[in-house]
């Protein structure tokens, strides 16, 4: 009797939903069983994207950035606990365990490293300052600034078979830390996993309703929808990128649409990597690491290694014992190291492009037809061998054909200026590695192809030990590449927040930019009170609140007491005609640093209270000398409160700016400070 099919649920609206008809089968990638099907037909992607709209936006528009990190982190947690299961569907999409943590491990790592730098790096507010006020006008009334806000709209994710767990994750990070909701749409061959990825967000009742989305199958009239404050973000072929970008919906709308698209991805050894050294070593790993890890169907995987004309053979036999040495089959069999591509499907497309490839060279390991498979039939699962190609630069096919599997081919070249020519063929990648330990040709190679990559790699024995590899994308950097690869770029830290917001440029008074965007700003309003700013609580500060204190003369005794204790005797501070002869100062002056003491001794409130630590000073610039007798008196005055919601304490930026006798200022800095809550019970102090 046959089994009844599965249709993959949808996860809209906020229910799980199923579409309708017997839908498109998806198969285990070892065996070619059935797996699922996926069906969107009866969906209502239009009122998934409105859903979007007006319930998860709303809900994560309120919650600060902070409290999105947090969420953020506590879903990292929630799937790392699971990520066994995660481990199970991934070797039915023909991942070994290794490709699997680089999968579902990466992800959540993404998930976890965006939540850390939002702490650090963003506000704990719904609104980002951007850069420094702009005076627009002479007399300080009328400035300029640029915020940034979250976009109204959803973020819809388009992605690619080859990283069902990781690809969602890396693109919803930066949405959801920016407010934003997701609609996430797999690639078909592996959506069972990133459906059970959703489930277990879903389940885990961690995220606001409607900030994440999932549908399994097409998108059908998705895009007709879209309006100027969505996105979308695409993963896949340049071809598919090309079409998506054009929908006359997107291009009517304006939306924004980032494409990482596959690119022929160099890396080019050194010459003075000769054999025997570290770093031909160094290259060989590479070469073969990326054309087997997830087999070789990485974007980021190298395609074209550039190799010096002298060095071709030693390379060639060293890539192939590696390579001999790879175990194919059944991900949980004993000793296999590549597992099988996503689908039958790919790997005919695999086999159709090596033979182009070969129309330029000839392989020198592997065979595309026959491949030896431990534990699984070869009939039945998507299995091919590592295929190490030698080619011809001069040819069009090895800048233009990309094999999407554990493909590579090796091309000679004889002088760096020829190396740089053969990379920029590739019209666009996503990253090149310069292996190499010649700071002369790392410089020229680096600069030379940097236009045409997303990332540059440099790779020596400096610093084998800690790289993470030519092909790990990182949540810290950029991850996209110019031309062929799509012209995008993805996380590069807050940059992939920033997308997702709308860039906002202000014209308004000192007081109305305060309003907006909580922060103080020269020329607003100060409120000075009886009670000294450093014994409020967190609570009981406000953007404004300041103190004036002094003034205090600075005199020769002074700058020579300090000069004494620090060692610091700077012929300007001691030496009279030294100083003279100085255009800047004409006389002895005191120090930069005297001065910026004498003003904490004059803001600073000596007893216990809430002010816990002074941890930073930050912009600081000395503007007017000071000389012997000049008298300073200092303005602190709280410039932006930062409440930490894990803590019993916040931090506060105090903008301190120092003048002396005639009112112009010697020096101007932000001091940093940690500030404990106000205890329970406490009452408030106006």
């Amino acid at each position: 009797m046959a089994q009844p099919m599965t249709l993959l649920r949808s996860h809209l609206s906020g229910s799980w939903q199923t579409g309708t008809g017997e839908g498109r089968p998806l198969h285990d990638a070892v065996t070619g069983e059935e797996v699922a099907r996926v069906s969107a037909d009866g969906l209502d992607l239009a009122g998934a994207l409105e859903h979007g709209r007006r319930t998860g936006g709303p809900a994560l528009r309120e919650l600060t950035f902070h409290q999105r990190a947090a969420l953020l982190k506590a879903l990292g947690g929630h799937l790392r606990e699971h990520r066994e299961e995660l481990y199970a569907v991934s070797k039915r999409t023909g991942a070994t365990l290794g490709d699997s943590k680089f999968d579902v491990d990466g992800g959540i790592g993404v998930l976890l490293a965006y939540a850390s730098k939002a702490k650090r790096e963003l506000p704990n507010d719904t609104v980002h300052v951007e850069g420094a006020v702009e005076p627009l006008g002479k007399g300080g009334t009328f400035l300029g600034q640029h915020v940034l806000t979250s976009l109204r709209g959803v973020a819809v994710q388009v992605n690619a078979f080859n990283f069902p767990v990781w690809g969602p994750l890396e693109k919803l990070a930066p949405a959801f830390l920016a407010g934003v909701p997701t609609l996430i749409k797999p690639a078909t061959p592996t959506a069972f996993l990133t459906a059970k990825l959703v489930e277990l967000i879903v389940d885990s009742g961690l995220l606001p309703e409607g900030s994440v989305q999932f549908v399994a199958g097409s998108l059908g009239d998705c895009f007709e929808h879209l309006t100027g404050q969505d996105l979308v973000s695409f993963t896949g072929s340049a071809a598919t990128a090309q079409t998506l970008r054009s929908h006359p919906a997107l291009v009517r709308n304006a939306v924004r649409f980032t494409a990482e698209a596959d690119s022929l991805n160099m890396a080019a050894l050194g010459p003075d990597a000769s054999p025997g050294t570290e770093e031909f070593d160094l290259f060989v790993k590479a070469l073969t690491t990326e054309m087997t890890v997830k087999a070789g169907q990485k974007c980021t995987a190298i395609r074209r290694a550039f190799v010096p004309r002298e060095h071709v053979d030693a390379v060639l036999e060293a890539a192939s014992a590696r390579l001999a040495k790879v175990v194919v089959g059944a991900p949980d069999a004993e000793g296999v190291r590549m597992g099988a591509l996503a689908s039958l499907d790919q790997r005919e497309e695999v086999r159709r492009s090596v033979k182009a490839l070969r129309d330029a060279g000839r392989i020198v390991f592997g065979d595309p037809e026959t491949v030896d498979v431990v534990g699984a039939d070869t009939d039945r699962g998507a299995f091919v061998s590592p295929l190490l190609l030698l080619g011809d630069p001069e040819r069009a096919e090895p800048h233009e054909v990309e094999a999407f599997g554990p493909v590579a081919t090796v091309l000679p070249y004889d002088t760096t200026d020829q190396l740089i020519g053969y990379a920029t063929r590739g019209q666009g990648s996503l990253v090149g590695s310069v292996v190499s330990a010649d700071p002369e040709f790392v410089r020229e190679t680096v600069l030379g192809i940097a236009p045409f990559h997303g990332r540059v790699h440099v790779l020596n024995a400096r610093d084998g030990k800690e790289s993470t590899g030519h092909g790990s994308p990182l949540p810290q950097l950029v991850h996209g590449g110019p031309g062929r690869a799509g012209g995008g770029e993805e996380m590069g830290g807050v940059r992939g927040v920033f997308h997702h917001m709308q860039r906002t440029a202000v014209q308004a008074d000192p007081d109305s930019l305060v309003a907006i965007t909580g922060r103080w700003v020269s020329g607003a309003q100060r409120h000075e009170s009886d009670v000294h700013p450093f014994r409020k609580h967190l609570e009981e500060l406000r953007p404004g609140d300041c103190l004036v204190a002094g003034p205090r003369r600075v005199t020769q005794a002074d700058v020579e007491h300090f000069a004494e204790f620090t060692g610091d005797t700077f012929y300007a501070h001691m030496d009279e005609a030294a100083a003279a002869a100085n255009p800047l100062f004409g006389q002895r002056v005191a120090h930069g640093y005297l001065v910026v003491s004498l003003a904490a001794g004059l803001f600073v409130d000596p007893d216990p209270g809430p002010v816990l630590a002074n941890f930073g000073v930050d912009g600081l610039r000395f503007l007017t000398p000071v000389r012997f007798d000049d008298e300073l008196t200092v303005t602190l005055t709280c410039k932006q409160l930062t409440p930490r919601d894990s803590a019993d304490y916040g931090e506060v930026r105090w903008d301190a700016d120092v003048t002396r006798q005639d009112g112009e200022s010697v020096a101007r800095y932000d001091v940093l400070t940690l500030v404990a809550k106000k205890p329970a019970g406490k009452e408030t102090q106006q």
